[in-house]
């Protein structure tokens, strides 16, 4: 393939809510252009982009693909891109790198969750989207029904770019608004079509379609306007310039309708991408940040090379992909390039561009294009490769925080050093999976955006590090503090031949606000106790403050005096004191109304209005506090406060709650005290625990 200018490059991400057809609008892009020969199967696992093992196991995307073709002289970077919330890293990294976003949306489920997912990313990326309704072909397709969806949930500058005539298993004609004209489709799957013009009713109606759209461009050009009463009408030509800088800055949204499983709509929608979509030229100065932290920005004309890696992945037999956007310059295979973000040389490997798994060999690609390189050394998703004199660092993705978690167990010992690499490589290449030691409960959790997600990443484990984990759920780290004072004298004394022990420590607690953690302090006077055993004493209350009195939880918030004492010269000593001071404190602290703290989250879900019920229902039967309710364009939001423990899987739950239409997102708010009845369970468990390991 030639190299092509950028401002015939058309890059653009495949989003959507799941089961809307993307994948099989990529395939069907292909194949009008000629790349493949039919349309694959999701069911066969014959499409172009699922091609991963884990996609063709579960017959959904879960890697964003990256395709390529040619039409009407403009190269075309697809980039088709998960449905599901579990993989939404992928396309968020898609849409960072796009130009625009072309929004697929089911002819028979209309505007669904995951479609205002993408939309509000699209936007706050600033780039321009197209509407593409998908499978007319489809029983109880709900065309117009769907449309004022589009347009109660985004706005009325949602415009039909055509018109279904036959919607359902006969699909084979639409009107189009542009060419005031009824196409009739081939219907073998050729994507051929030939024309004929309108009359009577069904003129009047794409008139009228065709007038707006002329209002909506007349906003970018004022004389289109008085052209169009005296022409009877605009030609697509004579639109042109005028209709891209419309699209470009979102007066109005154009809305496609086609069938991608048998290839209608499909040509007249690229014709329109190649036309009027955006290219890197309508986004020629990006925004980024020099290296002393200041804004900056990076000109498409500059020739100083700079790039976006927007994804990697692991190849068995090849290594690492790394997928980027070139954003000026130009790339070669073997040029030089430096790591801004981790203040490193670079080298490229050979350099292609995708066919979803396959390669295609490259020598140069120049400033908009995207590709692929293998082996750069330590270069992950979300880097910018750029000049060693002008180190400019382009902005990183902002993913969305995990909402859903699991403690692993090793199925077989000894594969720790295994397990480490595995997540550490998984965690690069999708950041939106994380995973962690925690200290509190010695587990190591794993968390990422659904039970899903959490299974595909256990699959990549055994599949790709030979390491089998079970996911179990994770311990709460519940606290243990007191609500009184207390006050202890323990005297420890040893005596079993030779040097013996001794140590009497005198102790006071009493309760500190809440996040105040443990506050040691003595106030001895005189000399019954040597100050060089105060460390000791500190250790041993610190000691039992990590280990945990009532419940084997940490100890927080309160202070701990050290106000007096006894020593021996001869037996005390500093193992002596450690003790006394480790048993001095928890009799002070059983003495002082001990009780069990729980970490609280702020959870705001997203849900139809038909839903709110049920999950403020269910809410409220996990303990949780509503704090408010608000309205976002069709949907309902619900913040609440809810215990962690109530949280297992919550994300599983809300998604039967809702038939997969409700989303949720987490973070820690903070620790308050746990009901009597609840508290009671903990310490009995821990007990049982205690018994059972003796």
């Amino acid at each position: 393939m030639k190299q092509y200018e950028a401002a015939d490059i058309r890059n653009f991400a495949i989003v959507g809510h799941q089961a809307s057809g993307k994948t099989i609008l990529s395939d069907a892009m292909l194949v009008c252009s000629g790349k493949i020969g039919k349309v694959g199967s999701i069911q066969a696992g014959t499409t172009v982009s699922d091609y991963h093992p884990s996609e063709k196991e579960r017959q959904i995307s879960v890697h964003a693909s990256l395709m390529h073709t040619e039409w009407m002289g403009r190269k075309f970077n697809i980039i088709d891109t998960p449905g599901y919330q579990d993989f939404i890293s992928e396309g968020l990294g898609a849409l960072r790198v796009g130009d625009f976003a072309l929004v697929v949306v089911s002819a028979t489920s209309g505007v669904e969750l995951g479609t205002t997912q993408v939309w509000d990313y699209a936007t706050r990326y600033g780039i321009p989207k197209m509407v593409v309704i998908n499978g007319c072909d489809k029983e109880h397709t709900r065309f117009n029904e769907i449309v004022d969806q589009l347009k109660d949930a985004f706005g009325n500058n949602l415009v039909p770019m055509n018109i279904p005539v036959n919607p359902g298993p006969a699909f084979n004609e639409i009107l189009d608004v542009m060419r005031i004209a009824r196409v009739r489709y081939a219907t073998d799957g050729s994507g051929r079509f030939s024309e004929v013009p309108l009359e009577g009713a069904d003129r009047d109606m794409v008139k009228a379609l065709h007038q707006q759209v002329i209002e909506y461009v007349a906003e970018t050009d004022d004389t289109l306007m008085e052209r169009f009463f005296e022409q009877d009408g605009l030609s697509e030509e004579e639109l042109r310039a005028s209709l891209h800088a419309a699209i470009q800055k979102q007066i109005f949204v154009p809305i496609f309708t086609v069938s991608a499983q048998n290839n209608i709509g499909i040509a007249r929608l690229m014709d329109i991408i190649a036309k009027y979509g955006s290219s890197p030229v309508d986004r020629k100065d990006v925004d980024a940040i020099a290296q002393d932290g200041s804004p900056a920005l990076v000109k498409l004309e500059d020739p100083v090379p700079r790039c976006y890696v927007w994804k990697t992945i692991s190849e068995a037999h090849v290594g690492d992909l790394s997928f980027f956007r070139i954003y000026s310059g130009n790339i070669r295979a073997g040029q030089e390039v430096w790591n801004a973000d981790r203040d490193m040389a670079e080298k490229f490997g050979p350099i292609a561009i995708m066919q979803g798994h396959d390669r295609v060999p490259v020598d140069v690609l120049g400033a908009g294009d995207i590709g692929v390189t293998v082996k750069l050394r330590n270069t992950h998703t979300g880097d910018t490769l750029s000049s060693p004199q002008k180190r400019l660092r382009l902005p990183k993705v902002v993913y969305p925080t995990p909402n859903i978690h699991g403690a692993l167990k090793l199925a077989n010992r000894g594969e720790e050093d295994k397990l480490a690499l595995g997540l550490a490589t998984l965690h690069e290449e999708d950041p939106t999976f994380l995973y962690r030691n925690d200290a509190e409960t010695s587990e190591t959790v794993i968390s990422g955006q659904g039970e899903l997600h959490l299974e595909v990443i256990r699959g990549r484990l055994k599949r790709r590090f030979g390491v089998d984990i079970e996911l179990v759920e994770p311990k709460v780290p519940y606290r243990e503090t007191i609500k009184g004072r207390g006050d202890s004298k323990y005297r420890h004394k040893k005596q079993s031949g030779g040097s013996g022990q001794f140590a009497e420590v005198w102790l006071r607690v009493e309760p500190l606000p809440r996040d105040s953690g443990v506050e040691f302090t003595q106030s001895l006077v005189g000399q019954n106790v040597d100050r060089v055993f105060v460390p000791s004493v500190e250790k041993g209350v610190m000691s039992a403050c990590t280990e945990g009195i009532v419940a084997g939880c940490h100890v927080t918030d309160l202070k701990v005096e050290f106000y007096d004492g006894k020593m021996h010269p001869v037996d005390s000593k500093d193992v002596a004191f450690q003790i006394a001071g480790k048993a001095a404190f928890k009799e002070a602290f059983l003495a002082a109304k001990p009780c069990l703290l729980e970490p609280i989250y702020e959870i705001t879900i997203k849900v139809p209005e038909d839903y709110v019920g049920d999950v403020m229902g269910d809410i409220s039967s996990r303990r949780g506090r509503i704090s408010g309710v608000d309205n976002e364009g069709g949907f309902q939001i619900i913040m609440a406060t809810v215990p962690q423990k109530e949280l297992y899987r919550y994300s599983t739950v809300l998604r039967s709650l809702t038939g997969g239409r409700g989303l949720h997102s987490e973070k820690f708010s903070h620790y308050e005290e746990m009901p009597r009845d609840q508290e009671a369970k903990i310490i009995e468990a821990w007990k049982k625990s205690r018994q059972h390991d003796e």
